[in-house]
């Protein structure tokens, strides 16, 4: 009886965490996922994201710990901004550009947060490196895409 009790008591403590509210079709109101705060993605890159402005707009810094280059890595500054939340939930998506203090390129990225059920905040991320090159016959090699994906540290 002791364990049924037990048992009952979490099942009925995730839920008030995990599903309620509850609005009127019935799915789960996805847990808010700030993204403000020191994030780190799959590649030990670090960045850190300072609470929005009353216009949405947002400033930080990014440490990558990847880098076509032989200079040092230096820490970058970004600057972004987030929309809105919309109608599909509270998960709005963000971007921002990094200017590498290091390099002469520039990255944009764009994302969205995600809570699971279990708390675990992460942005998933893609993003566009430009970089300079010395004429237009070399634009080919002159951008990089790619995907991140950054849980949060604190």
């Amino acid at each position: 009886t002791l364990t049924c009790n037990h048992t009952l008591v979490l099942v009925t403590s995730l839920q008030a965490a995990l599903l309620a509210p509850m609005p009127p079709h019935g799915l789960p109101v996805p847990l808010l996922c700030p993204h403000t705060g020191l994030w780190r993605n799959e590649l030990g890159s670090n960045m850190t994201i300072s609470a929005l402005d009353a216009a949405g707009t947002f400033s930080g810094s990014y440490h990558t710990a990847v880098a076509a280059t032989n200079k040092q890595i230096l820490v970058s500054p970004l600057q972004g901004a987030q929309q809105p939340p919309g109608t599909k939930g509270q998960q709005p998506t963000f971007g921002f550009t990094v200017q590498w203090q290091f390099a002469d390129s520039t990255t944009v990225f764009v994302g969205q947060c995600f809570v699971d059920r279990r708390g675990k905040e992460t942005l998933e991320m893609a993003w566009l490196l430009r970089e300079e090159v010395p004429s237009r016959k070399d634009t080919w090699k002159a951008i990089r895409v790619g995907t991140n994906i950054f849980t949060r540290v604190k």
